[in-house]
């Protein structure tokens, strides 16, 4: 009778707990929504209260840097909030030697960890699109030199090393299915990237813009609205019923006809300004908030992409601030989330106090779950298992 009873507590301990844990990580998996964290602005608030602000007042749990600000940095420890730095375009040819790879990290990286969560690194931006013929020919030896000082600093674990691309490097993308890389580059600096970033177990970083490949025609494929009549890739006979699709298909066409098709693609830049020149169609803050919350619920659902069904995608949106210093057309200084007071410039649901339902269902469940388990033991009669179980569940 004591083994039996033995054996009934431990199942229901076992199925109490996995219910418990089942409810504690629903929702916690799947893509990171990340954020782009730039700085080209006189107007912003100081990094310290960025920091605060993002970690207690909402979900993004990852920020990209264009630089290495120390300032930053600083900000960003004991947050939890995964931080990727950036070697900027113009350090990649020095880095292709180790003893600059060395003090790069010594100065810009490891005073800052472990108490700031440093998970990558960008070698660059859009390197491939500067046409500079001494960066794009430095910038797969600088990856592996900086690799190389990552793990003589035993952080090649910890950190893992990329650089983001423009949809610039495809030479074809429509339909997806005969997606290219550019001739030269493909063979010659992307093919040795792809290797690179397999053996590191890195993944390959893109920037697409629906918007800027979008016109007043297109508009609701760009935004992901369902009265988008959709596009037909003759080819392989899928539907596309948004243009971030066919962009990233895109993509993996050119890297799969390279042999690379199982390295992970994550979106390292995409957004929508709310402001723009009278010339632009959807310019406004209704349609950024409408294809940002879209783009959200779309990377984050599971269902992939014609070409990579039932994926979620890592997805950094583009920015956290409007930038006002930002040179080119009105647009480019308005893709922020927020104004440099810290309100939004329109909601999309990054704010804990929209996720508080999703927090009174926890607790909901968590009483339920209590009061199940109390009903059962009760009827059981065993004081020791409620005792135990009460101790499980708080």
């Amino acid at each position: 009778m004591e083994k039996a009873s033995t054996a009934f507590s431990a199942s229901i301990f076992t199925a109490i707990f996995l219910l418990v844990s089942t409810l504690y990580t629903q929702g916690v998996e799947g893509s990171i929504i990340g954020v782009n964290y730039g700085t080209v602005a006189n107007n912003l608030p100081p990094p310290e209260q960025v920091a605060r602000f993002l970690s207690e007042s909402t979900i993004i749990s990852s920020v990209r840097l264009f630089d290495t600000n120390a300032d930053i940095l600083r900000a960003f420890a004991h947050t939890g909030i995964a931080v990727t730095v950036t070697a900027t375009n113009d350090q990649i040819p020095n880095l292709t030697r180790i003893e600059f790879a060395q003090e790069w990290l010594k100065f810009n990286v490891r005073p800052y960890i472990p108490a700031t969560n440093i998970v990558r690194i960008f070698v660059g931006n859009e390197v491939i699109s500067t046409a500079n013929k001494l960066l794009i020919a430095s910038l797969v030896p600088a990856m592996e030199t900086l690799h190389t000082a990552l793990v003589g600093a035993s952080l090649d674990r910890r950190i893992k090393i990329s650089t983001p691309h423009s949809l610039g490097i495809l030479s074809d993308s429509s339909p997806p299915s005969t997606g290219k890389f550019r001739q030269g580059y493909d063979t010659h600096v992307l093919k040795p990237l792809l290797r690179f970033l397999r053996d590191t177990n890195s993944p390959f970083m893109i920037n697409p813009y629906p918007f800027f490949g979008s016109s007043p025609e297109t508009l609701d494929y760009a935004l992901f609205r369902p009265s988008s009549a959709g596009v037909l890739d003759e080819n392989t006979r899928l539907s596309y019923t948004n243009m971030l699709d066919a962009q990233l298909d895109s993509v993996f066409s050119a890297m799969k006809l390279l042999g690379f098709s199982d390295v992970e693609i994550v979106i390292s830049e995409t957004g929508w300004p709310s402001l723009g020149d009278s010339s632009q169609a959807g310019v406004d803050a209704e349609s950024a908030a409408e294809y940002n919350r879209n783009l959200m619920q779309h990377v984050t659902s599971g269902a992939g992409t014609p070409l990579m069904p039932n994926r979620t995608f890592e997805t950094y949106i583009f920015a956290l601030f409007n930038e006002d210093l930002k040179p080119g057309p009105t647009c480019e200084r308005n893709f922020g989330l927020f104004r440099p007071d810290m309100t939004p410039v329109y909601d999309i649901g990054i704010l804990r106090s929209t996720v508080a339902a999703a927090s009174k269902f926890h607790h909901a469940a968590y009483f339920s779950v209590l009061t199940i388990g109390l009903l059962i033991i009760s009827n059981h009669g065993d004081h020791n298992m409620l005792c135990e179980f009460l101790v499980i569940v708080n």
